[in-house]
């Protein structure tokens, strides 16, 4: 069985500068889309609530309709009461059965005041939650309506860059494989490590890329050699020379031109 030819150092250079290039397009893709699908969700959640809201409040006023619809049965069945006991009092025998109806009408004339003050309560209570109701209703409509402004604007954004995306991502874990899995865990701890994702970065007037600290003659005489993978001692960065780099940008331009048609 042949043996499986060895990457050289150089080519392992090459796909890390490539696959940098290509992850560093998937950051400006998502850039673009910004904190957008996060103002989406949160519109989204804002929506969901001020719904439930409203269907809180709308149960909400339906018991208390109920309530009132008692206290009016209440007040019904008092004065059917006070009608009979005003009748009873027209045949008492005695003034001990005259005050005891007596009494059972001033109960019930008390039961139909304090039924009415309840009601008076429900209504200023429905007036109340009426108000709330239309002021949350008309907030519901700005966040719908805002809401619908960011997904236009999110789906336009993902209909132009969600099929490069995905291509990219393809292509960054075909570039992985290329590469020996403990480069590409120094790779991703690099650019994790990073403000800007960038962990593999090219010679610029004598320093990394992204620096001002200068890097030795000798130093660059070994990354321009390509012999074997250096780093940069202060930001930890994989180093590769101006030329490599400016090959492999005009390669992976013309790859994402094509991605992105």
């Amino acid at each position: 069985m042949a043996k499986k030819a060895e990457v050289s150092v150089e080519e392992r250079l090459r796909a890390l500068y490539d696959l940098q290039l290509i992850d560093s397009r998937v950051d400006e893709i998502r850039n673009v889309r910004g904190e957008l699908p996060l103002e989406v969700r949160d519109l989204e959640d804002e929506v969901e609530g001020l719904t439930k809201r409203i269907e809180k409040l709308n149960d909400s006023l339906a018991i208390i309709d109920d309530e009132i619809k008692g206290k009016k049965n209440l007040i019904e069945e008092a004065k059917a009461l006070i009608k009979k006991y005003s009748e009873q009092q027209k045949n008492v025998r005695n003034n001990r059965e005259y005050n005891s109806l007596t009494k059972e009408i001033e109960f019930q004339e008390l039961e139909i005041q304090l039924a009415e003050k309840h009601i008076k309560e429900f209504k200023v209570q429905i007036e109340q939650k009426k108000e709330v109701i239309t002021e949350t209703k008309d907030r519901l409509k700005d966040r719908n309506s805002h809401l619908k402004h960011k997904k236009g604007e999110l789906n336009e954004i993902l209909k132009e860059t969600e099929k490069e995306e995905e291509a990219l991502l393809k292509k960054s874990q075909d570039f992985q494989k290329k590469i020996d899995e403990r480069l590409v865990k120094a790779y991703q701890r690099i650019r994790n490590n990073v403000k800007n994702g960038l962990a593999v970065v090219p010679i610029e007037r004598g320093a990394s890329g992204g620096s001002f600290f200068t890097i030795p003659p000798q130093v660059q005489v070994e990354i321009a050699s390509r012999k074997k993978v250096i780093t940069d001692e202060h930001s930890g960065r994989i180093l590769v020379d101006a030329a490599l780099a400016e090959e492999e940008k005009a390669k992976m331009e013309k790859l994402f031109t094509k991605l992105g048609k």
